[in-house]
């Protein structure tokens, strides 16, 4: 497993979204616990969670109990496993995502964060999303006083734009060290985050990392649905006998040395294809096909 930077830590090139095993369709405890004790094996040592991540009108840190639990009968050495997790957002009975950056919420919800984890300091804490209806240096204002704290040890965004960024970093300093943004060959509006980021050492951890490609394939169902349009994905992974989605992880990781996808998984075996991808070495045709694929889509 290769690694990359993310502030003064180590980590895995490619992380764990723990998501997919406590929302909506999440698999039973037995294969959820699996799929993480199964990133462990492979070398990941990036676990993203949230405490959010629940059934809709459920109580908050159903994902974060889990990943604590996981950590915690695993068996092996976690001591250089970093679980990042974020706080704002909520998921009532009616299934919608609210956005909540006070600076009063998101303290407690960190300290909440982690009681559940059980950890001394949370290793990365994030705003999961701006809120319109907070000015936004009072929600980096609440990390600052949780970095003063101890509460957490180091401080991300997510969902923010190249504006809040540089705001952030102003107010935060070395201690902001990663911003979390959906992008893939489909969704591709955080580019310029994306090179902000390179340009400021700061680790980006792309969300929904696979965007595009799972739903494309070379047969006649996705020609006739106009989902080939990432079909060079598919051919160079079949020509390497590898999974189009690993693939998608290594042109990922090619886009800049401080780019670390979080692909989200519910069975072992996915997280297990998926972390092969940290030590795929893509060639410079089968980048520029990937590159030319992705943007005439």
């Amino acid at each position: 497993m290769r690694h990359r930077t993310l502030g003064d830590l180590r980590v895995s090139a490619i992380g764990l979204g723990a998501m997919p095993l406590s929302i909506e369709g999440r698999p039973d405890e037995r294969r959820a616990l699996a799929t993480v004790h199964a990133a462990l094996d492979a070398g990941v040592t990036l676990l993203d969670t949230a405490d959010s991540y629940h059934l809709p009108g459920d109580a908050p840190g159903h994902n974060e109990h889990l990943v604590a639990k996981a950590l915690a009968t695993y068996g092996g050495d976690t001591s250089d496993v970093l679980v990042t997790t974020k706080g704002g957002r909520g998921r009532p009975a009616d299934g919608t995502w609210t956005i909540t950056g006070s600076p009063a919420h998101l303290k407690a919800a960190a300290k909440a964060s982690l009681k559940r984890l059980g950890v001394e300091a949370i290793g990365l804490y994030q705003v999961h999303k701006p809120d319109p209806e907070v000015p936004f240096e009072e929600s980096v204002g609440a990390l600052r006083e949780l970095l003063d704290e101890g509460v957490i040890r180091l401080a991300g965004l997510s969902n923010t734009d190249t504006a809040q960024i540089r705001q952030a970093r102003e107010i935060l300093g070395d201690r902001l060290v990663s911003v979390q943004n959906q992008y893939s060959p489909a969704v591709r509006t955080a580019e310029p985050e994306l090179r902000l980021c390179a340009e400021l050492g700061l680790a980006f951890l792309p969300w929904s990392p696979l965007g595009g490609i799972s739903r494309s394939s070379l047969d006649g169902p996705s020609r006739l649905r106009g989902e080939v349009r990432f079909g060079a994905f598919h051919e160079i992974a079949q020509d390497r006998g590898i999974s189009p989605q690993q693939l998608c992880l290594a042109w990922l990781l090619a886009q800049s040395p401080t780019v670390i996808p979080i692909p989200g998984a519910s069975r072992p075996e996915t997280i297990l294809d998926s972390a092969r991808a940290a030590d795929l070495a893509l060639t410079e045709e089968e980048r520029t096909r990937l590159d030319e694929a992705v943007a005439g889509a």
